[in-house]
């Protein structure tokens, strides 16, 4: 269920992040279980704080953008679209804290941007993983991502995964 910008699922409450939620993004995307996978690994307190200002900016610019994951009010994670580095467009993310991870959490928030986005006009959402990453080769697959290309970074084999819709243009908002 949506309403507004928050989304309900079964289990999880997913909002905008905001300034607010600082601490949290600090405790996740400094830890090397969390984000030592992400596209440009584990981030700097700085580094935290520049795309904590970046992604209000998304919201402000585009209406999505990447979401707090919690359950029972407990922060767990983030999910949602950014716009990636590599020129790909907008792509689909998605991160846990440790003890949240192996219980379905990630599939179910980011299947739930995913829904948000694609409900707001977005027609294509690409997800990028390593080859030898299991638990996000599964969640793209298990949300309707299909595998389209595949390229090398860093010396690991990078799997892209997307969906897409058509949407007549006079209708599409982003």
């Amino acid at each position: 269920m949506t309403l507004g910008r928050q989304i309900r699922t079964q289990r999880l409450v997913l909002q905008p992040v905001s300034w607010h939620d600082m601490q949290d993004m600090i405790r996740l995307k400094t830890n090397g279980a969390s984000f030592g996978r992400m596209l440009g690994g584990v981030r700097s307190l700085r580094q935290v704080e520049d795309e904590m200002a970046d992604d209000l900016a998304f919201w402000a610019k585009r209406g999505i953008g990447i979401f707090t994951i919690r359950e029972n009010d407990r922060f767990v994670g983030i999910t949602g679209l950014h716009e990636r580095p590599d020129g790909r467009g907008l792509g689909l993310r998605f991160a846990l804290v440790p003890e949240a991870a192996g219980r379905g959490i990630a599939r179910e928030a980011a299947a739930a941007a995913m829904r948000f986005a694609l409900d707001a006009g977005v027609k294509r959402i690409v997800g990028v993983t390593r080859e030898d990453n299991m638990a996000s080769r599964i969640v793209l697959g298990s949300i309707g991502m299909h595998h389209v290309e595949s390229f090398e970074r860093d010396g690991y084999l990078m799997l892209v995964y997307e969906i897409t819709q058509d949407i007549p243009d006079s209708t599409t908002r982003i």
